[in-house]
């Protein structure tokens, strides 16, 4: 173990290539961000595969309500803790929308911890609090599975727990929530309904569309209360 620490330690482009949060992803879309104009109501997305194929797949939603997208596929929460200053801080944003958990559940980053990550959804909206951002949580999405990791057949049960867990604090807190999960799915909740998602995880753009009709309404009536700050 300590001749492999030795051996990560005197190679930098190995450790420059590992980079856990995935810091550079946005760091030059961040330095080309000017700081908000006076009165621009800026509005940071972060989340995972799920916010960045949104943003990539449409742009003109991004563009057209001054929305910024700052997914990285693959991410946990505790990714997102990580950058959540280089991303979300830093960007001055009026509002942030966190989509917390598939990933998670999905074991991308090692066994999944209920509790962990709830505490890092908590963690992210204290930080943002701080920093007199306004927070807006969406609820992780449904998924019947996850076909990068077949062996978790629970997957469901998990994200139905930590969705109201989340919810019930959110709601306890007064922080705005929004269920995409009873919108976008199946009648049995075993999954996604198949019209709004090509596999079992990843929303379409019909998908997407539903998304839209939820989040937009949420996030307007926040910017209207958050004036002042």
């Amino acid at each position: 173990m300590l001749l492999a620490c030795m051996l990560f330690a005197s190679n930098p482009a190995r450790a420059q290539k590992y980079e856990f949060a995935q810091f550079n992803r946005y760091a030059e879309a961040n330095k080309a961000l000017a700081k908000p104009a006076k009165g621009e109501k800026r509005v940071v997305f972060l989340g995972n595969s799920i916010t960045d194929n949104w943003a990539r797949m449409h742009p003109e939603f991004f563009k057209e309500h001054g929305y910024i997208g700052r997914g990285i596929s693959g991410q946990t929460t505790y990714q997102f803790l990580l950058r959540f200053r280089e991303d979300v801080i830093n960007l001055h944003p009026k509002v942030v929308v966190i989509n917390y958990g598939t990933n998670d559940i999905a074991e991308n980053t090692g066994p999944y911890n209920e509790d962990l990550t709830f505490g890092n959804v908590v963690s992210m909206v204290q930080l943002a609090q701080a920093n007199h951002i306004r927070v807006i949580l969406a609820s992780c999405l449904p998924a019947r599975s996850f076909g990068w990791r077949p062996s978790i057949t629970d997957a469901m049960p998990k994200i139905m727990h930590l969705n109201e867990r989340v919810k019930a604090w959110a709601k306890k807190k007064g922080i705005p929530y929004v269920d995409y999960f009873s919108a976008m799915v199946d009648a049995n909740k075993t999954g996604m309904r198949p019209e709004l998602s090509p596999e079992t995880v990843h929303p379409n753009m019909k998908g997407y569309a539903v998304m839209e009709t939820l989040v937009v309404p949420v996030v307007e009536q926040v910017l209207k209360s958050n004036r002042g700050l």
